[in-house]
């Protein structure tokens, strides 16, 4: 496991949460303002979720889904802008677009309660933050993958907002949005999240907690930003 001692002499920001409530955008703001590395966690689980799937992995069969995991290669490409979406490669194969899908995230959810999905991805993302100034967003990034991380944040907002949020996002690329479905597969997410027995979703004890469902972009990575810097100005 990665050194908490080691980690907490290197500038690592955590920025933990459920889906919809802004992490993606606010983690690529926050690191570009920073210079930092955004590092996508959930775009790794989504990516994996997306191999076991189309190998019609058995996500019981332990040997099978290890098999998967071996076999695979995966890669975290930079955004070409800083509104962009982190690019992946999923056995040398642009993947970006396929693991954005609601159904992706739900593939995720159920694959990140495997332990060797999570073991083999865990050592992934300790690996990319071992240098520091890194980013990182994702369900257990500040309790799990980087535990002495110098900054660590928790952002929350009530299922309807995200909902909309989500419908929005999507209805921007050309999808039909049922809302009534998309809002009951976020608090399913929730739930699966937050009740599994490995690495459920939780707070960490030392994050600063921020909800987001009245706030703009922009005050949240503000308040971040002068947490970060030393400031600790809470939005107006």
């Amino acid at each position: 496991m990665f050194d908490k001692k080691e980690n907490k002499s290197q500038k690592i920001v955590t920025i933990d949460g459920p889906s919809g409530v802004g992490k993606s955008t606010i983690s690529r703001t926050v690191a570009a303002s920073l210079s930092f590395t955004y590092l996508d966690t959930g775009a790794m689980y989504r990516a994996v979720g997306l191999q076991l799937l189309n190998e019609k992995v058995d996500l019981n069969n332990e040997t099978a889904v290890q098999r998967c995991l071996d076999a695979c290669t995966l890669q975290l490409v930079a955004a070409a802008a800083g509104s962009d979406n982190v690019g992946v490669i999923l056995n040398g194969k642009d993947v970006s677009e396929a693991v954005r899908s609601p159904e992706m995230s739900m593939v995720a959810s159920s694959v990140s309660t495997i332990s060797a999905v999570r073991i083999k991805l865990t050592g992934m993302q300790q690996e990319i933050g071992r240098e520091g100034n890194i980013v990182a967003e994702g369900r257990d990034t500040g309790t799990v993958v980087f535990p002495g991380a110098s900054w660590k944040f928790y952002l929350d907002a009530n299922p309807e907002e995200r909902m909309r949020r989500r419908a929005d996002q999507l209805r921007a690329g050309g999808e039909r949005v049922d809302e009534e479905k998309l809002l009951q597969m976020i608090i399913k997410r929730d739930h699966d999240d937050q009740s599994r027995s490995i690495a459920p979703l939780c707070k960490a004890e030392d994050a600063t907690v921020i909800d987001t469902t009245v706030l703009s972009i922009d005050q949240v990575t503000k308040t971040m930003l002068d947490i970060i810097n030393g400031a600790c100005i809470t939005p107006q």
